[in-house]
């Protein structure tokens, strides 16, 4: 599959507003986004546990993961279990930004909003698998919280890519400051309940339709 930019969320990073944009700087931006899309690597994986409490947090059985802070905890209140998720565009998308960004300022921002458009489109995806896993076994799927979403801590991020073994699967790693490389990369956790989370969800607004296979089935996942 070949995933696509949001240009819009794109142009979101990049600061813009519904802004006039002039036709050589749209013309320029059209061209980076498709470059983007062209020097990328997407690919994603995912794992559900069970969970279970621990002294320090919430645990994902059989790992040494172990979900601190309030929020979530707060998040993944009622979970039966959790999916441990993990996207990226891959190096040559790092590599591909690098250049552009030592030839070009304008050209590096434009590809970086791009980037980061990109890499939430496969996470997205991601995400759409897994609500289709959740749902043919009757539970139902939360939205996916990272590392660095209020008080959960970055730290994480290595542990994350051990039990997913994201670096064999992917070329995802951990720096010793917290850091994924591919910088373009996402990791996650989404809840999975017994009943439904969002009751306000519509296919019509939902980020992940474009890879939904419930969708295509005219399946609603909310209900």
């Amino acid at each position: 599959m070949r995933y696509r930019v949001d240009e819009s969320e794109a142009l979101r990073y990049m600061g813009y507003a519904d802004q006039e944009l002039d036709s050589t700087l749209a013309s320029r931006i059209r061209e980076l986004f498709g470059r983007c899309e062209q020097m990328s690597s997407p690919g994603w994986m995912y794992r559900v546990f069970s969970l279970s409490e621990d002294g320090e947090g919430l645990r994902l059985d059989g790992t040494t993961l172990v979900l601190t802070g309030n929020d979530i905890r707060s998040h993944l209140e009622g979970a039966r279990e959790c999916a441990v998720m993990a996207a990226t565009l891959g190096l040559a998308n790092e590599r591909e930004l690098r250049r552009v960004s030592l030839l070009n300022g304008l050209d590096g921002m434009i590809f970086d909003a791009a980037s980061s458009a990109l890499v939430e489109t496969v996470a997205d995806a991601c995400n759409a698998a897994i609500v289709a896993e959740a749902h043919a076994r009757g539970l139902h799927a939360k939205w996916r919280f990272s590392p660095g979403y209020g008080d959960l801590p970055l730290g994480l991020q290595a542990e994350i890519v051990r039990v997913l073994a994201a670096d064999k699967q992917l070329g995802v790693t951990a720096t010793d400051t917290d850091m994924l490389i591919p910088a373009k990369s996402v990791t996650a956790f989404v809840g999975l309940f017994d009943m439904p989370q969002d009751t306000e969800r519509t296919c019509a607004h939902c980020s992940f339709a474009p890879y939904c296979d419930l969708r295509r089935k005219g399946t609603q996942c909310y209900r």
